[in-house]
């Protein structure tokens, strides 16, 4: 006699066990895959991607494509989260031994290597012909960092117009220029070592609140209350002046009088300026964000070497340079179609990132070689495992096959001579994209920082193993139960 079955999921709920469930998890995975393959290396292909709001964006990196898909597939939604946090001892070991030190002692030879890194980060960039002037850009930006190598001290800031050689990078803060009222011309727009008041103070007359009543009897007293209005502003207005700040920025607004009265004093001033651009101030040119300007003294405001307003394309610009407290900087990207300047933004993150692990792991290492390691390596171990380091090997080899189904190479052709290269002792030899043959890597600066590739490689493993343990899925269906009533319609009382 069959024992009854007991019941222990609510009606309606979706599960899926066993054998068809792991190949429907590997499945979901190779749609990711397949999704960022066509992306990869220098001939890759871009995505464009429009979200449920009509936003077109326009990339090649993967991290950026998984970000705005909209995956449901509860084994794809594993592989997509680990691919974002990716920021195996079978090959770790071996990347280890092969990678090269930088020599931070040598500042000529680790800029050169440096450089090599960012442009490797950017050959498959949709501005990887402008490769090497961003490159030195790069670099020269995270090396005006201090120790900790903040990422925001960075800023980068977008201006639609020109050519992509006419960004710049600025060796301190820059933001736009905020909204003026009548008198902002008339404020001088350069000043050398001023002092800086970083405000959260409205610096203008308020509007009567809706519904406000003020019940007076004579004129007497009407005028007493705009008088009063008027002395609690311009008392502000002069506290500001006494402390001895030649620029002034807030957050909230600056109104035309005491735009006014700044440009009457020769002072420069700035509202509705954003936290984050008021913050990088604060932390570069020293000072703090004061609520109240009741106890403005030289402590609380900050310094800098030169402040200038300049104008770049349709725009002005606020610089703020020689900042003392901090090291930052700020990119100012020029080009034409808004997506190209996003997509630009996100190379340069990629690039910066890189950079800056090179300088704290100071050791590098060129693409190519590994799969040849694993395979020798399985060899050499009895049993099953041989099987899976042997599959690994394998999988490592989807990496020069589809450089060269992007580029239109022989795939077959190009991966038997990378094969025999290795055999002969050829450590970093891969894929050589410009002449449809193979190269040494490390002699063509195809660079990239051992952590990173560690990291990957880790990631990858644990993704591998996580969906590959994954036997069963239980999907609870959306409770009806105890959703809110819907509102009535009708026109009898409420009950309580």
């Amino acid at each position: 006699m069959m024992p009854t079955p007991v019941i222990l999921l609510k009606e309606g709920t979706d599960s899926s066990q066993g054998i068809p469930q792991l190949v429907s998890n590997i499945s979901a995975c190779q749609v990711i895959a397949e999704a960022v393959r066509t992306t990869l290396g220098p001939r890759g292909m871009d995505k464009l991607i429009v979200d449920g709001r009509g936003k077109a964006t326009i990339s090649n990196d993967g991290a950026t494509i998984l970000k705005l898909l909209d995956v449901v597939h509860p084994a794809a939604k594993t592989l997509v989260d680990i691919a974002k946090s990716q920021d195996a001892e079978l090959a770790v070991n071996k990347i280890k031994e092969i990678a090269v030190t930088v020599k931070k002692a040598d500042k000529v030879e680790q800029r050169k290597l440096l450089e090599k890194c960012a442009m490797t980060a950017l050959s498959s960039k949709l501005i990887s012909q402008q490769k090497a002037f961003f490159a030195k850009m790069v670099v020269d930006a995270v090396m005006m960092l201090d120790d900790l190598l903040q990422l925001k001290m960075i800023g980068i800031k977008k201006v639609q117009g020109g050519a992509l050689e006419d960004s710049q990078l600025v060796a301190g803060v820059a933001f736009k220029k905020t909204f003026s009222y009548a008198g902002f011309e008339m404020q001088p727009k350069k000043y050398d070592n001023p002092m800086i008041a970083l405000l959260n103070v409205e610096l203008e007359l308020k509007a009567e609140k809706d519904n406000a009543e003020i019940r007076v009897h004579t004129v007497e007293d009407y005028q007493a209350i705009v008088d009063a209005e008027w002395n609690i502003l311009y008392d502000k207005l002069e506290r500001i002046h006494h402390s001895g700040a030649k620029v002034v920025l807030s957050k909230l607004p600056i109104g035309d009088v005491a735009t006014q009265y700044f440009a009457d004093r020769d002072m420069f001033c700035a509202g509705r300026v954003p936290e984050e651009d008021l913050k990088r101030t604060m932390m570069a040119c020293g000072g703090s964000i004061q609520t109240s300007v009741n106890a403005l003294s030289k402590d609380v405001l900050g310094r800098c070497q030169v402040f200038e307003e300049t104008q770049i394309g349709g725009e002005r610009y606020n610089f703020f340079t020689g900042c003392p407290k901090a090291k930052t900087c700020t990119f100012i990207l020029r080009g034409g179609a808004e997506q190209f300047m996003e997509e630009t933004e996100r190379s340069l993150h990629d690039a910066i990132m890189i950079v800056r692990r090179a300088i704290k792991n100071d050791s590098v290492v060129a693409g190519g070689g590994l799969s040849k390691y694993l395979r020798d390596y399985s060899r050499t171990i009895p049993g099953k495992q041989q099987l899976l380091i042997g599959a690994y090997a394998k999988a490592l080899e989807i990496i020069p096959r589809q450089l060269c189904d992007n580029a239109g190479f022989d795939a077959t052709n190009i991966l038997n001579k990378l094969r025999a290269r290795h055999a002969q002792g050829g450590t970093w030899y891969g894929v050589d994209i410009n002449n449809e043959d193979i190269t040494d890597n490390f002699q063509a600066f195809v660079w990239e920082p051992t952590m990173v590739q560690i990291n990957a490689l880790t990631a990858a493993s644990e993704a591998a193993c996580l969906i590959v343990s994954v036997d069963e899925t239980i999907k609870n269906p959306r409770s009806t139960v105890d959703a809110p009533p819907a509102a009535g319609r009708g026109r009898g009382r409420a009950r309580w």
